[in-house]
């Protein structure tokens, strides 16, 4: 305490006492039950009443005088409290998920993944796993290669392609490569939710049967041939369908019989290429055995197989003479079947595509040589103006760039792979821009992006990838401890990516700005539309019901049913007896309309390539594992586990 003296000197004095039903300071006219405090709140002077002057220039001196400790205590004990609440309530929001003003209603992203997953193992053919996450499936195909067909082959397994029973070596396998792109990029986020045993399941189911497509020649002078679906010679290169159209004929087939494959008595041809006319479906197989080679890296004996496959695959495309190179659907005998379902404008993005997953698989660069050099350049000049910014399995150039960019920005191998590489990062920041900007699309009137604005087209396939590939990009940069990058005059950053991908919000630093009523894409594809419909099957609380699927719209109740009795299924207007749980239909149209109807292909049929897509947009949003240090999920040194400088 001070002493009467210094008391009265100071002046003001004033006494403040506390009580536990007011709950705060009181004033006090004497010192009993009080505490003293002095303000001096003008600078003191040197003289009369003070002989040493402050240390601080117009500083505020406080004298605390305290005449009952009891009440002290109470008053500290209280303040303390205060002061540990606010910091409790500061660090809650801080860890508390954030909501993105822009995002809409939040998707639970992990049931979504675990629902997509489950798709593709309704589309499985063959011996159906006795553990089956699909109740409604069983054997089924298990003549394939031998039934209706001039080869005798083993032919069992693979997936269904969509709604039909055809199985289409292409989609397959572009299917298969996307799916391990992402398994190699975001195993942690799947391993946290529990689902990367099942991809990688899927994964396998596929390659096991691509690498039955593909029997080398028996010596330098055999020819040698691709399956693809129909009527092979003895000696295979790949299998291109295994199925077929009826070609507009009332022949029974996967097309004209409404029939569940378990019920299938009809013939099954196979088509098959020779390697002179089947370089992108070449390309595309080598793509997707040397992605899952990485997939199965600590199964050595099974990555091995799959990369050997893989490399006398390409070396058989590649070094064919470029005269002698084409599309697997130009030849009747090759791609009949698949050329109204899966038209290949191109060979060449797919032979690019095919370097580099073997480059990435084997660390050989002479792969990567050969995808960057001149059949790079000749790539970028075949691409079709539909195509230019689309990923999907008709064009691979877009993604290519982006495993280019990949490369230069965490490996970099200098020359002479750097103008390729260059090139490809200025063309997807070039894209990049536009996704954001909106300025080289048109869109729905629900804010959905047309990059391929033909009637008709897959819209919800093309947003899917658009979705992956922005946000991937995105990973890549706050990977590199980078805000964003420029293309010309204009510049984005990792959030504006992220927006696009999941929001399509407004955008200040651009000239054009996207609507205010734009939803995010994948939120659109779950729900967030406005026709509130989630077009992935069996998420939400409205989806399609009468999907454009054989098994799903026939009863699974232990009996046979012929094709003749398909016609009232494909024609009921009954909801579909089994929900094809994941399943991403086509979706609406461009003017954002949707018609649940079985007998419209175009609006309720799913595929595995669209689904693929799903996928990877789905991971790719998924927050990723709180123990991933980068914050983005991705694994940095996957993709270059076989690469030596």
């Amino acid at each position: 305490m001070s002493s009467a003296a210094s008391s009265i000197q100071r002046q003001p004095v004033e006494f403040v006492h506390t009580i536990s039903e007011a709950g705060r300071l009181l004033p006090s006219s004497s010192r009993w039950n009080s505490i003293e405090l002095e303000f001096s709140l003008f600078p003191q002077s040197s003289s009369a009443y003070d002989s040493v002057p402050s240390r601080f220039a117009k500083s505020v001196d406080y004298d605390l005088v305290i005449t009952d400790r009891k009440y002290f205590r109470r008053f500290l004990y209280i303040s303390v409290s205060v002061v540990l609440l606010i910091l409790a309530l500061i660090l809650l929001l801080l860890f508390l998920p954030r909501k993105n003003k822009h995002h809409g209603p939040s998707k639970n992203l992990t049931l979504a993944v675990n629902q997509a997953l489950i798709f593709f193992d309704a589309q499985k053919s063959g011996l159906y796993p006795k553990n089956g996450s699909v109740k409604f499936r069983g054997d089924s195909g298990l003549q394939d290669g031998n039934f209706g067909s001039t080869v005798h082959a083993d032919l069992v397994g693979g997936f269904y392609d969509s709604g039909n029973n055809m199985k289409f070596s292409f989609p397959t396998a572009y299917t298969i490569t996307l799916l391990s792109w992402t398994v190699i990029e975001y195993h942690q986020k799947y391993s946290e939710i529990g689902e990367l045993d099942h991809i990688k399941d899927i994964i396998k189911w596929g390659t096991q049967y691509l690498l039955k497509t593909f029997i080398p020649p028996a010596n330098a002078t055999s020819d040698t041939r691709l399956y693809s679906q129909a009527r092979p010679s003895w000696k295979i290169f790949a299998i291109i369908i295994v199925g077929t159209a009826g070609n507009g004929t009332k022949t029974q087939s996967d097309i004209n019989c409404w029939q569940r494959p378990e019920d299938m008595e009809y013939p099954r041809p196979v088509s098959s290429c020779d390697s002179s006319a089947a370089s992108d479906l070449a390309g595309e197989i080598v793509a997707a055995l040397s992605a899952a080679s990485l997939v199965f890296k600590e199964e050595s004996d099974y990555s091995k197989k799959l990369v050997k496959t893989a490399e006398e695959l390409f070396d058989l495309a590649s070094r064919k003479d470029p005269s002698q190179q084409g599309t697997y659907t130009r030849l009747d005998d090759c791609g009949k079947e698949a050329r109204n379902f899966y038209n290949s404008s191109g060979y060449l993005d797919e032979l690019v595509w095919g370097g580099t997953w073997l480059f990435f698989a084997t660390g050989n660069t002479s792969h990567l040589e050969y995808a960057t050099g001149q059949i790079f350049t000749s790539a970028q000049s075949n691409e079709t103006s539909l195509d230019k910014g689309l990923f999907y399995w008709n064009n691979k150039l877009t993604a290519n760039a982006v495993l280019l960019t990949r490369l230069q920005f965490f490996n970099d191998l200098g020359f002479p792979y750097e103008s390729a590489m260059s090139e490809s990062a200025s063309m997807i920041n070039s894209l990049m821009c536009s996704y954001v900007s909106g300025r080289n699309f048109n869109k729905t009137a629900g804010g959905l992006v047309l990059q391929r604005p033909e009637n008709g087209a897959p819209i919800l396939e093309f947003a899917a990838t658009a979705s992956f590939l922005s946000k991937l990009y995105s990973d890549y940069l706050q990977a590199l401890r980078r805000s964003g990058a420029s293309c010309g005059d204009d510049s984005f950053s990792i959030e504006m990516l992220r927006t696009f991908s999941t929001s399509q919000a407004s955008l200040k630093n651009l000239e054009h700005t996207l609507p205010p009523h734009a939803y995010m894409y994948v939120n659109y594809i779950l729900g967030d539309n406005p026709m509130k419909m989630s077009y992935m099957v069996g998420f939400g609380g409205q989806y399609p019901t009468r999907v454009h699927h054989r098994s799903a719209s026939i009863p699974w109740e232990g009996h046979h049913y012929k094709c003749e009795d398909g016609d009232k299924w494909l024609q009921s207007k009954d909801p579909n007896p089994n929900i094809l749980v994941g399943a991403m239909v086509a979706g609406p149209d461009q003017s954002d309309k949707f018609l649940d109807q079985r007998d419209k292909p175009l609006f309720t049929e799913p595929s595995i390539s669209s689904n693929a897509g799903l996928v990877a947009a789905l991971i790719a949003l998924h927050d990723p594992p709180p123990t991933q240090s980068s914050g983005t999920g991705i694994d940095i040194s996957g993709l270059f586990a076989n690469i030596r400088l």
